[in-house]
């Protein structure tokens, strides 16, 4: 058995540290990020609270989900955007839309969570498949599931609509305001992310997330201890899709419409990339990794332009990233960082020889 399994099957049933001491070992700069987050709205524009924070939010959440499962479970599956898109589908058919002969038009408040518990439902049932293999065919099962419901939904009429999809799909008004418009979107898109990271932190320290630790480590020694390892791996799974869901419900509500295209394999595809270049190991990690994927978006093509290229081949700088983020720093992102903190802890004086 490996150390780190063994410290994580002797963790399992260690006490949760308490608010305070939460707080009390949050890093200064997690607090300035935050305090810069909160007054954002101050001094950007509409188009990059909109656009560039409030994509980053929700392609954050849907990696955040992929991270929590190959992080701490060792499964990477490519089936978190098909249930993100399949809760989004489920927000216009239950509620209200533009496409009203497919929509019910149920109330916001029995559309959500039902949209949510009907995602979460089918990703516990692929994650129940999935559990019951290990590697690449993990991979390969997800990603035919996601294929599958990516045809199924372009050629279905009766429930989705098939290649026009759902229209007019936008949020319910609470307290007032128009949470479509920038401002109450960013902060309700930054909300839904600050909650989906902290869940996965508590979970991460709970007894469960310490066992799936040791789960992905040494299954068979979890096993030999008494822990359900295939119940644990499907629990995860579960826990996933409901972050995935909450995800694919934002992304269909700052898009105000869905379709078959926002479940299509290169969308299943970048939530892979934008999680492995963040970082796996740490939730910050798909956050930063889907900040810079929707700033390449965003900009490249412009850039691109400029030097007189296509538009189009912005794909091939964020395929050129990845390969680079894979080939240098498996930890994407948060590896660089973390290495170059490193090199700079053991920098020496070249005349003293003392610590810089």
């Amino acid at each position: 058995m490996t150390t780190t399994s063994t410290a994580s099957a002797e963790r399992a049933a260690a006490p949760m540290p308490g608010v305070a001491g939460v707080i009390a070992r949050t890093p200064p700069a997690a607090w300035v990020v935050a305090f810069v987050l909160l007054v954002m709205p101050l001094v950007a524009n509409n188009f990059v609270l909109f656009q560039i924070f409030g994509w980053t939010f929700i392609l954050g959440i849907i990696a955040l989900s992929l991270m929590f499962l190959a992080g701490l479970g060792g499964m990477v599956s490519l089936a978190q955007m098909t249930i993100a898109g399949l809760a989004g589908y489920m927000v216009g058919i239950l509620g209200v839309s533009g496409t009203t002969q497919v929509s019910l038009g149920l109330a916001w408040w029995i559309a959500v969570p039902a949209a949510i518990f009907i995602a979460t439902v089918f990703g516990t049932m692929v994650g129940a498949l999935a559990v019951r293999t290990e590697g690449i065919y993990t991979i390969m099962i997800t990603l035919a599931v996601g294929a599958a419901f990516f045809y199924f939904t372009r050629q279905n009429y009766t429930i989705f609509n098939g290649y026009s999809g759902l229209s007019l799909i936008v949020p319910p008004r609470l307290f007032g305001l128009d949470w479509r418009q920038p401002v109450p979107f960013y902060y309700l898109a930054l909300g839904a992310a600050a909650l989906c990271y902290g869940a996965v932190v508590y979970v991460t320290r709970s007894s469960f997330g310490i066992a799936l630790q040791g789960v992905r480590d040494n299954p068979r020694r979890m096993a030999a201890l008494g822990f359900n390892v295939v119940w644990h791996r499907i629990l995860a799974y579960t826990f996933a899709s409901v972050l995935a869901s909450i995800g694919g419900i934002l992304l269909v509500w700052q898009n105000a419409q869905i379709a078959p295209g926002t479940v299509g394999i290169a969308a299943v595809i970048d939530i892979l990339v934008i999680a492995v270049i963040g970082g796996l190991r740490r939730p910050i990690g798909p956050f930063i990794g889907a900040f810079i994927y929707v700033l390449l978006s965003s900009f490249a093509p412009d850039v691109l332009q400029a030097f007189g290229l296509s538009s189009e081949r912005f794909k091939l700088l964020i395929g050129l990233g990845f390969l680079a983020v894979v080939a240098f720093s498996p930890d994407g992102v948060l590896g660089l960082w973390d290495r170059f903190r490193e090199r700079r802890r053991n920098a020496t004086d070249p005349l003293t020889g003392a610590p810089r």
